[in-house]
């Protein structure tokens, strides 16, 4: 890794924990802080698919199991740096795990005490969530385990909802 993109990537983890501890200081609860931050990884998310699908040159995914490999290969590298692995399908394959080995955005961060409840990077959820509503897939994204709260793993889990049919204004088909 470039000592650039090394910078690069400190400056935003700093960042994002300055605009983390502003949060927790201008809302009452943890619930609160965690909704902030999925409301305003959505938004970054509809804008962001637009920059990826033009770096990217990908097309559009045929199921949710290319979806998840395009998200954990391509678009975490990209953005990130880090390529999760994609596991834990349901049976029914509507469901499944990206599994972060390292989560960038919790590089030198400790958790207090006090704040037991923040789900520390849900900005990443709403990314997800908001990128994805954008190429017509409603899905429900959480984190089910993080290193900053004692688990060994940081797991986000994603489950397909359904395709958002596009509405077409009458005459535009």
């Amino acid at each position: 890794v470039s000592k650039k993109k090394k910078k690069n990537s400190e400056l935003f983890t700093l960042t994002y924990g300055a605009l983390v501890t502003q949060l927790c200081k201008d809302y009452e609860n943890d619930e609160e802080v965690n909704k902030q931050l999925d409301k305003m990884g959505y938004n970054i998310g509809v804008r962001l698919i637009e920059d990826f699908l033009a770096r990217s040159s990908v097309g559009r995914c045929h199921d949710f199991r290319e979806t998840a490999d395009v998200i954990a290969k391509v678009a975490f590298k990209m953005y990130l740096g880090i390529t999760p692995s994609v596991t834990n399908w349901s049976p029914a394959g509507d469901e499944f795990s990206l599994i972060l080995e390292s989560n960038p955005l919790v590089d030198f961060v400790e958790l207090p005490d006090n704040h037991s409840n923040l789900v520390y990077s849900s900005l990443l959820c709403g990314v997800l969530r908001g990128a994805l509503e954008m190429v017509q897939m409603a899905v429900d994204v959480r984190f089910a385990q993080d290193t900053l709260r004692g688990d060994s793993v940081t797991e986000i889990r994603m489950k397909f909802i359904k395709r958002i049919e596009e509405n077409l204004p009458a005459g535009d088909e």
